[in-house]
């Protein structure tokens, strides 16, 4: 049995009229949207003049299909549907109650009427069916139609539509009317005319609708395309204008005329109705470069150079010219002959990748170090064009290319005996003598086996083809002196010590020299890592050996890692305060400190460097150096365009996939969190294994997005990764600093103290954290910070900026760009 529910029901009235509103918007939409779809295309495609430009029989073939398509598709509406009813709104707000309280309150008892306890019972269970309704709220049509419409047909035709209104004009659609056979007869209507001026697209410019200005006078971008269509008789209306500089001009009383503007003066349609405009021409000017007029060379050979560009309407694209400015070489040594004719080096400017090209500034990054041109004068012309292929150049800039700067006498040599071979190949003889004298006697000169040999070799072969020397076997000399001057500047050296030695000579002469400061931060950072390395290898030695004696004395005083990274640090800022004397006194001091240097073993440092925490912090550097390289194959593999299935990039030697190989990192990084960890129990050392799961989580990510082939996402997760291993040794490194200093305290002994009091050393810098590993002290402070995150993305800016590299590589460096 039922009763009519509408009283009880009566605090449920709105949501209920809204529900039974959603469900008609809900039963339109699905039916009828294939109707609005083709209405809001035929609409766009006629505010956008498509009626201009196609033949009337196709125009009208169109139109007639366009009907018959409303036609179907409204009376497939109608027949599917369905007039949505006051019970099907009531269904659906109830399905949304928990228990159906509204379709409770239409039952009834049937039994138990005359029992006042089955009454009380059914009145508290009506009780509360109502206040569960009264707590309805309105059910929200839906109105997805992803299923319906798969290819998103709908969104297609109103982003036209927008489109349509914002350059379109919505006019233009009732033109279609005067289309119709016999519409231009009509003699009640009364001749009409129609017409448009539609500025260059690169202008960004909206298109005018000539019958809504009543101005007399009217500015358009020259290039504008002006379109009038003449309706009526023949000869009632008629055209004239001289804005085109045409020497073919339509008869005037010709139903259509299209030119476009290219003078100022004027447009006119004569007849009933006519108007007259004076067309004035905004020229488009041409583009403007301004370059700096130095470059600015980093440590390795690239050079960074600042430029402003700007145009009215905006840049398109950019371009510098390098040529040897041969005036202003010193023509000394192997320079004296005539240079050999080369081409001027061409390069792309950067542009900006979002905003607005009208007016910016960018820099110009590179590598031009083996180019040639390298350190000598050269002039740099720079120049932009616009959309309209219009040109603007800058005034040359004369400057020396910048270019890797080798110290190493005997490097220096070679890189002099290449540019004389690329100056002319009639240098050949000449570098042939320079080179048998450099390895004439090689004792204490050329220190190392290995380039002594291949320069031997190089000679040998230069001397034999000396006579006939071709272009292709000089440039493979250039490239294996080269190859040669960066093994002697920079070494292969075995021994931690021979390169820590090399490193400082380097940094030595540099500073003599007076090197670029960005040549001196390089060195420094390289004698940074370096004395890392030393100090790393004299840890393992210990550790392979705990009961030698490693420690000595140098003039009474203890030198600790962290000690000589604070004097590093001193150097540097007497550099950049060009404090040069004091820095060479400093230098001297270093060199005379590390040829006596040795680091105790022992209660003072035993943790530090042979303990089970040492021996975790080098694995987790071992596996972060593995995941760097890891990812640097896949980067490199992305370059290469080779995104295929599971990661299919080649191990080193073995054939594993790149997958395979992120899994074995993976695994590794287990095991060390399944072992003891520095500072467990701490604070900092529970944050270290927060850091690692992390870690952990992005390597799986990283692992599963290889074995998928995509690469980009792979590469987002194994930088994640490392960023959390660094984080994670970052504080490993202050849990072991806090234990030191723990185990100094109780065993009152200080490591690195040299003055009797024991409070300060030599430079008066605190003792007792020089086996802090992770320490703030060993990072970059200050203004290196920002002078390496700028060099990061400077490079990043210009890989981004080549038009070579693929797709999907760009991308991934857009990204980049964007996060930081």
């Amino acid at each position: 049995m039922r009763q009519d529910p509408d009283n009880a029901l009566s605090v449920i009235a709105r949501p209920l009229r809204l529900t039974l509103l959603g469900l008609w918007a809900e039963r339109l939409v699905r039916a009828y949207w294939p109707v609005w779809t083709i209405l809001l295309a035929v609409v766009s495609a006629l505010a956008f003049g498509l009626q201009d430009h196609l033949p009337l029989e196709v125009l009208w073939g169109s139109v007639v299909l366009a009907g018959l398509g409303l036609v179907w598709t409204l009376g497939r509406g109608l027949r599917a549907f369905r007039r949505p009813t006051r019970a099907e709104a009531l269904v659906r707000l109830d399905s949304r109650l928990p228990g159906q309280p509204i379709a409770a309150l239409g039952d009834v008892q049937v039994i138990g009427t005359d029992d006042p306890a089955s009454l009380a019972v059914w009145q508290a269970h009506r009780a509360r069916m109502a206040a569960r309704a009264a707590g309805a709220r309105a059910v929200e049509p839906d109105l997805r139609l992803a299923r319906r419409d798969p290819f998103a047909l709908r969104y297609v035709a109103l982003t036209a539509f927008v489109m349509a209104l914002m350059f379109g004009s919505i006019w233009r659609v009732a033109s279609v009317e005067a289309l119709a056979p016999g519409a231009g007869v009509n003699i009640a209507a009364g001749p009409t005319w129609e017409g448009w001026a539609q500025p260059p697209a690169y202008t960004g410019k909206p298109t005018l609708y000539l019958n809504d200005i009543a101005a007399e006078r009217i500015d358009v971008p020259i290039g504008t395309r002006m379109q009038f269509r003449l309706y009526g008789e023949v000869g009632e209306l008629t055209l004239s204008e001289t804005v085109s500089g045409r020497t073919e001009v339509p008869a005037a009383s010709e139903p259509v005329h299209d030119f476009t503007v290219a003078l100022n003066g004027e447009v006119a349609v004569a007849g009933p109705g006519g108007r007259t405009w004076r067309i004035v021409v905004v020229p488009d000017a041409a583009p403007e470069v301004t370059p700096e007029t130095v470059a600015e060379r980093k440590g390795d050979g690239e050079f960074v150079m600042g430029f402003a560009a700007k145009d009215d309407y905006g840049v398109a694209s950019g371009q510098v010219s390098i040529a040897l400015d041969l005036a202003a070489v010193e023509r000394t040594y192997g320079l004296t002959v005539e240079p050999e004719p080369r081409e001027a080096v061409v390069l792309d400017l950067p542009m900006p990748m979002k905003g607005n090209r009208a007016d910016f500034s960018e820099l110009l990054v590179d590598d031009l170090s083996e180019h040639p041109f390298a350190n000598l004068p050269v002039k740099m012309s720079f120049s932009v064009a616009d959309a309209a292929a219009q040109e603007g150049q800058a005034e040359p800039v004369a400057l020396v290319l910048p270019g890797k700067r080798f110290f190493d006498p005997l490097a220096a040599a070679l890189i002099e005996m290449r540019r004389d071979l690329l100056w002319n190949r009639a240098n050949s003889a000449r570098a042939v003598q320079v080179l048998k004298a450099v390895a004439h006697r090689p004792e204490g000169f050329i220190r190392n086996a290995e380039a002594q040999k291949r320069l031997r070799a190089l000679t040998q072969g230069l001397e034999a083809q000396k006579a006939s020397l071709s272009p292709e076997a000089r440039d493979g000399f250039a490239k294996e002196l080269w190859d040669l001057a960066l093994l002697v500047e920079e070494g292969d050296l075995q021994s931690a010590m021979e390169r820590l030695q090399r490193a400082q000579d380097r940094l030595d002469e540099a500073i003599r020299n007076g090197a670029d400061p960005a040549e001196i931060e390089q060195l420094m950072q390289e004698m940074r890592q370096a004395l890392a390395d030393y100090m790393q290898e004299l840890a393992e030695e210990a550790e392979r050996n705990p009961d030698s004696q490693l420690s000595e004395n140098m003039e009474g005083m203890q030198m600790s890692g962290d000690q000589l990274q604070q004097m590093l640090d001193e150097l540097q800022r007497l550099m950049e305060e060009g404090k040069t004397a004091e820095a060479q006194q400093l230098m001297e001091m270093l060199r005379q400190l590390m040829e006596n240097m040795r680091v105790t073993q022992g209660q003072g440092q035993g943790q530090g460097q042979g303990g089970p925490g040492q021996q975790a912090m080098r694995e987790l550097q071992d596996t972060l150096r593995g995941q760097q390289g890891l990812s640097d194959e896949a980067f490199r593999d992305l370059q290469d365009g080779q995104e295929g299935n599971e990661g299919q990039g080649e191990g080193e030697g073995e054939g594993r996939s790149l997958a395979e190989r992120q899994q074995e990192l993976r695994d590794r990084l287990g095991r060390l969190q399944n072992g003891p960890l520095p500072g467990d129990g701490s604070e900092n050392g529970e944050e270290g294994r927060r850091q690692l799961d992390r870690a952990g989580r992005a390597m799986d990510e990283a692992e599963e997005a290889l074995r998928e082939g995509d690469l980009s996402g792979a590469l987002d997760r194994q930088a994640e990764a490392m960023e959390a291993l660094r984080d994670g040794m970052q504080q490993f490194g202050e849990a072991m600093a806090e234990e030191q200093q723990q185990g100094d305290a109780e065993r009152g002994q200080e490591f690195g103290q040299a003055d009797p009091n024991g409070q300060r050393d030599p430079l008066g810098r605190e003792p007792g954290n020089s086996a802090r590993i992770g320490s703030d002290r060993n990072m970059l402070q200050g203004e290196d910070v920002y002078r390496r995150a700028q060099d990061l993305l400077d490079e990043i800016r210009r890989r981004s900026g080549e038009q070579e590299r693929p797709q999907v590589e760009r991308d991934y460096l857009r990204r980049l760009l964007d996060m930081f």
